[in-house]
């Protein structure tokens, strides 16, 4: 195992909320200015240099390695903080022989404590590096940057504005987080801007679902609700145009609604994915006497009419609901992630684990499906896909 010290600055409470499920009314300041004014311009010359060759590769394409985040903030899994690091160590042990796990860790303190608990699961220390880099939250598939190739092979951070779903003010370190990634890997970072005011696009990676070929998943209740708004006045027709400049996107394909208990308010990765270029996974609730069912109903038929001969779709169930503290939690098998050769399904104790290990299995033939115990991880409103980022690989050179 190698170890990356980061510059780990003052490390401290951030201000504002402490928890992610805080609910209290507040007035949004602008994002962090993240950027100098010439990075932000930068930004705006690769998005007219490089329209036309980014691509967004799909989920099951080559990566280099999975990014991930210890867990150290009790708030985001209240009373059950305890259990969290040895649900990150078994994700770890099987991920490691498939693909390089990096770990950012908030201090020294958080960094030997996921280096115990690894070392107690046995996870070769060859398959995974530890980064001290302040966080305050572990989801970095939304602070984390989308990584992107072009037509040349190069491998480019899509580093997106992150300002905790809208909804939280103590995030200033998560802000960061693309800057850090882009250190540590040396890779190429750009900053998309709006098409219409060239600020900076605020976006999160759990809410987009791409197949490798040009066609994009996002929901209505995400982007163009009245609710949590990340980037006030940009239409539909502008996030079109920013998925074409920034990921190579020719369609967008807009569902409606997303799970219930999702504190992101209609993330894509709890209700509809891709497993290949054509086939899309879809979260459906039979029952019509729970709210997703009508959520999932109309998703259904959404897709129905877009895909035609184009797209199959296939169902998975949803667990029977998972409460706590009287809070139904976004307890969502299409939460999986999908590494080299590996997919890690959330499990929850249910009847429906097997149907959804199963389904998914005789989708995705080649790889291995492993259930991760998810009853515990979901108190903290998300599970699998929402705590893991991948690092595209370039592509193989062809002859």
């Amino acid at each position: 195992m190698s170890e990356d010290i980061g510059d780990v600055g003052e490390i401290g409470p951030t201000g504002g909320e402490s928890a992610r499920r805080a609910t209290s009314a507040r007035t949004f300041d602008p994002p962090p200015n993240v950027a100098s004014a010439q990075g932000r311009q930068s930004a705006a010359d690769s998005r007219h240099s490089h329209a036309k060759s980014l691509r967004f590769p799909a989920e099951w394409e080559r990566h280099d390695a999975t990014w991930i985040a210890w867990p150290h903030h009790e708030p985001d899994w209240p009373g059950k903080l305890a259990p969290i690091p040895w649900v990150y160590g078994e994700i770890v042990r099987v991920l490691a022989p498939h693909e390089r796990v990096e770990i950012l860790c908030h201090d020294e303190q958080v960094r030997a404590d996921a280096q115990a608990v690894l070392q107690a699961h046995g996870v070769d220390a060859g398959g995974y590096r530890l980064h001290v880099v302040p966080n305050d939250r572990v989801w970095l598939r939304d602070s984390a940057p989308t990584t992107v190739v072009d037509d040349r092979g190069q491998v480019t951070l899509v580093n997106w504005g992150f300002n905790a779903w809208a909804k939280y003010d103590n995030y200033a370190h998560d802000a960061l987080v693309g800057e850090a990634v882009a250190r540590i890997t040396g890779r190429p970072r750009i900053e998309p801007v709006r098409p219409d005011t060239g600020e900076r696009v605020i976006l999160e990676g759990g809410g987009i679902e791409a197949n490798g070929q040009g066609l994009l998943l996002v929901t209505e209740e995400w982007l163009l609700s009245d609710v949590q708004v990340r980037n006030p006045g940009l239409t539909r027709e502008g996030y079109e145009q920013v998925f074409r400049d920034y990921l190579g996107v020719r369609q967008t394909i807009w569902l409606g609604e997303g799970c219930v208990g999702d504190d992101t308010h209609g993330h894509i990765d709890d209700i509809a994915r891709f497993v290949t270029p054509d086939v899309v996974v879809l979260a459906h609730e039979e029952d019509p006497a729970d709210e997703n069912h009508r959520r999932s109903a109309d998703n259904l038929r959404r897709l129905e009419l877009v895909a035609g001969s184009a797209l199959r779709v296939v169902t998975l169930p949803f667990p029977r609901p998972v409460f706590m503290n009287g809070e139904r939690l976004p307890a969502s098998y299409a939460n999986f992630y999908i590494a080299n050769g590996v997919v890690i399904v959330p499990t929850f104790n249910d009847r429906n684990d097997r149907v959804a290990l199963n389904t998914l299995a005789s989708l995705m033939p080649d790889h291995q499906i492993v259930g991760i115990h998810a009853v515990d991880l979901v108190w903290g409103l998300g599970t699998l896909h929402c705590l893991s980022q991948q690092q595209a690989a370039a592509p193989a050179p062809t002859r």
